[in-house]
């Protein structure tokens, strides 16, 4: 990521169901203490009103001269224009909010909004997985670069987003990545979403012990159980974890065949990646049947392999490198003829690599930092 010696100062929003966190960030660094306010999400005048008080609090904290609003915001919205529409965990938002404009209106200043795996997505490839990926192929001596990342987060829902080259996918209808609604590995009438999600994981913990789902701890209590570290059903707690990565596991499996690049993993279920990560790495490895019957075909043309696993990095790291001879001429050159991906967690954590994302969104458009 290029560095910053005089960037623009952003306000930026992390927008959840419950509440809302504003922050005045330049050069990536906070530079006001951020503020936390309810999100009112059931009453629009009241939730709308928190965003403008929000934001105009972090205005005066650091002086009154701000540059631009960048932030994410649930979807399904119009981000390109600022328009927020139906939302879930928002319910006052209805039949279209134009809340970049209104923004725009109040401040004077550029707004940008975009989706939370989006962001998250290029913060990583700017400042997380991809160039400290990159930076350790170099360290062992690598000739093989990757430039293409997709960010997965698991949590309330199962989001995405694509960043290749350096560019941020967005697609036509603000809709790209939307990995949620790809068909359930395990249940193929519902969505990938109903087996990626805390409800997903309750429900499953709850099917395995009998209990009912009101009694079902959530998931940061499952890890533990999982763990052995509090009382409860360890099977069941296992049982759950394996079932979301296999869900996960086929779902980036059909992504990242078309994307082809490295993967990282957030949300407020990656904590509990030991218990999940190994089942999905296979299930994106798992073999598919052929019609002709001559044994199995890979689930995507690359070798998938777990790079929070000590030994599989290392294998991931030297890959197939050897060198061949230019025709005609007793010149080598690097040849890694192994095509691979691998699957890591973030180390920024999302909230982190949202605002990452989200300042380098402003920042590109205001012309005062080369993206990538």
């Amino acid at each position: 990521m290029a560095k910053m010696t005089n960037g623009p100062i952003v306000l930026i929003l992390d927008a959840g169901g419950t509440n809302f966190e504003f922050r005045a960030v330049k050069d990536n660094e906070d530079v006001a203490e951020p503020l936390v306010l309810p999100s009112h999400g059931d009453d629009l005048a009241a939730c709308l009103r928190t965003i403008v008080e929000g934001f105009r609090g972090q205005r005066d904290a650091v002086g009154g001269k701000v540059d631009a609003i960048s932030f994410a915001f649930p979807g399904p919205s119009d981000y390109a224009n600022g328009i927020i529409g139906d939302l879930s965990n928002l319910p006052s938002f209805r039949d279209g909010v134009a809340l970049g404009p209104m923004l725009e209106d109040v401040f004077g200043i550029p707004v940008f909004i975009n989706n939370d795996g989006d962001l998250f997505t290029y913060g990583e490839a700017l400042g997380g997985v991809l160039p400290e990926i990159n930076a350790d192929l170099a360290s062992h001596g690598s000739h093989k670069r990757y430039r293409n990342l997709m960010g997965l987060t698991l949590g309330t829902g199962f989001g995405a987003g694509f960043v290749t080259d350096g560019l941020l996918l967005m697609g036509d209808n603000c809709a790209a990545a939307e990995i949620w609604c790809i068909r359930n590995r395990l249940d193929r009438d519902a969505s990938a979403e109903e087996g990626v999600s805390i409800r997903a994981v309750r429900h499953a913990y709850a099917e395995k012990t009998g209990l009912a789902l009101e009694d079902v701890p959530e998931p940061v209590e499952i890890a533990a159980i999982a763990d052995g570290k509090v009382p409860g059903d360890v099977e069941a707690a296992i049982y759950a974890f394996r079932r979301l990565g296999k869900v996960a596991g086929d779902a980036a499996a059909s992504a990242v065949t078309m994307l082809d690049g490295l993967v990282v993993v957030g949300g407020g279920l990656a904590g509990a990646w030991r218990h999940f990560l190994p089942e999905m790495v296979a299930e994106m490895n798992r073999g598919l049947s052929s019609v002709t019957g001559r044994g199995t075909i890979s689930r995507t043309e690359m070798t998938v392999y777990n790079l929070e696993d000590p030994e599989q990095r290392a294998q991931f790291m030297r890959g197939a490198a050897t060198q061949v001879r230019v025709p005609g001429s007793g010149r080598m050159v690097p040849y890694d003829p192994q095509k691979r991906t691998g699957v890591a967690i973030s180390k920024l954590g999302t909230a982190k690599a949202v605002s990452l994302g989200a300042y380098a969104i402003a920042a590109a458009h205001l012309g005062r930092v080369r993206t990538m």
